[in-house]
């Protein structure tokens, strides 16, 4: 625990995944929040389909999905989403031309049914 999502629109060409992902797990291990950096989980999905409002104009955007145990106080669920939110702020260089939406979304898992396991170590 923690699993964090990062969702990506393809018109976003200097957006480089696995870079935007080591920051945003550093960034995780660097809150003092969770046990051990290596409970931490992160994927990347570029989204080659979709749409962003109505208008005709280009648009993006990077959803960022933090879910994480029950327990944490709204307080550090908001230092969590802000810090996440300034690493993809700083990710690359935006492209000219494309209104792009930076969001940070922070999810409940509930902590009485998750389960988790490790094998092969």
């Amino acid at each position: 625990m923690p699993h964090l999502h990062m969702e990506y629109t393809a018109n976003l060409p200097g957006l480089n995944a696995d870079v935007a992902l080591i920051r945003l797990n550093n960034t995780l291990v660097g809150s003092g929040q969770f046990g051990a950096e290596f409970d931490i989980k992160s994927r990347a999905i570029k989204v080659e389909t979709f749409k962003v409002g109505t208008a005709m104009g280009e648009r993006g955007f990077v959803h960022v999905k933090l879910a994480l145990l029950s327990g944490r106080s709204p307080q550090i669920k908001k230092q969590l989403s802000e810090s996440l939110l300034a690493v993809v702020q700083d990710l690359c260089e935006w492209p000219a031309g494309v209104e792009v939406q930076l969001c940070v979304e922070i999810l409940d898992i509930d902590r009485e049914s998750y389960s988790k396991t490790a094998v092969g170590h």
